[in-house]
């Protein structure tokens, strides 16, 4: 199938950390500083949002692996941009580089995978 994405798509997903970002909240560790997690669920929401307007209704993608080095902390307040770009499609298997800044610069990089899927058919192997 066809699915009409491009390499070298990408998106941004942005936010404003607040005290359940951080690793102290999650339990991740003890700082209240951006948590890794937080880092990672942003980096992947751009990921998904990148290709997900051009797959077919009831047609969405799920992470399938995330390699990524959180470089730098960032504190309560500050603005974090995740931005992901499409570098490769096999597939259903969509490869992505990722990235994630605030205002001092870059915090994270990586790689993310994601997998197409029909939802139904998902769901109903899971039953």
């Amino acid at each position: 199938m066809d699915y009409n994405l491009k390499a070298g798509t990408s998106h941004a997903a942005e936010k404003v950390v607040e005290f359940h970002d951080t690793a102290a909240f999650m339990g991740s560790g003890t700082v209240e500083v951006f948590g890794t997690p937080a880092m990672i669920l942003l980096m992947e929401l751009a990921a998904r949002d990148a290709v997900q307007g051009n797959l077919p209704d009831d047609f969405t993608t799920v992470g399938t692996m995330v390699n990524v080095q959180h470089l730098s902390a960032t504190s309560m307040g500050k603005k974090v941009t995740a931005t992901a770009t499409l570098k490769q499609i096999n597939g259903r298997k969509l490869i992505f580089d990722i990235e994630a800044t605030d205002e001092s610069g870059i915090i994270g990089k990586g790689v993310h995978e994601r997998a197409i899927i029909d939802v139904k058919r998902f769901m109903a192997r899971l039953k």
